[in-house]
């Protein structure tokens, strides 16, 4: 961060107040460390709302693995969207219910439309999709053909 800079903000107490207990409370250590958490959270969200370019977003989700077919099912859907699943993670977490978290990257509405399929599958139990940040794409050229 070479181009620090410092201004001032005017705000009412009692949102100042409730602001320093979101920071004691542990996410953040200093006031301008959570200034920058909300500012960057608020950007990807609008950039996601935009359909920005490219996203990069992590779906969770909890399903019953003895449900017919099911496990066939999210892996052929995950093949057949291949150019936006990065990586998975599958977990068992006890005798019927197993996590499988699906890291993402595209643009907004492909992402959103991969976790509406992949949640809408029968015997999913939840699904949460999660922005993790908005992707600026170098413009710098780069040896090998893969994205990162």
């Amino acid at each position: 961060m070479s181009d620090l800079v410092r201004f001032s903000v005017s705000l009412e107490k009692s949102l100042l107040d409730e602001f320093d207990r979101h920071c004691a409370g542990g996410r953040f250590a200093t006031r301008s460390d959570g200034i920058r958490q909300l500012l960057r959270e608020k950007f990807t969200a609008d950039a996601w709302a935009a359909d920005a370019g490219d996203v990069a977003a992590s779906l969770t989700l909890v399903f019953d693995h003895h449900k017919t077919r099911l496990t066939d099912q999210l892996l052929e859907v995950q093949h057949r969207h291949g150019e936006h699943v990065v990586s998975s993670m599958h977990v068992h977490l006890d005798h019927d219910l197993c996590m499988e978290v699906i890291v993402l990257r595209g643009s907004a509405h492909a992402l959103q439309h991969l976790a509406a399929e992949l949640s809408g599958l029968k015997g999913i139990h939840q699904a949460q999709l999660v922005i993790a940040r908005a992707v600026q794409i170098p413009t710098t050229s780069h040896p090998h053909k893969h994205r990162h």
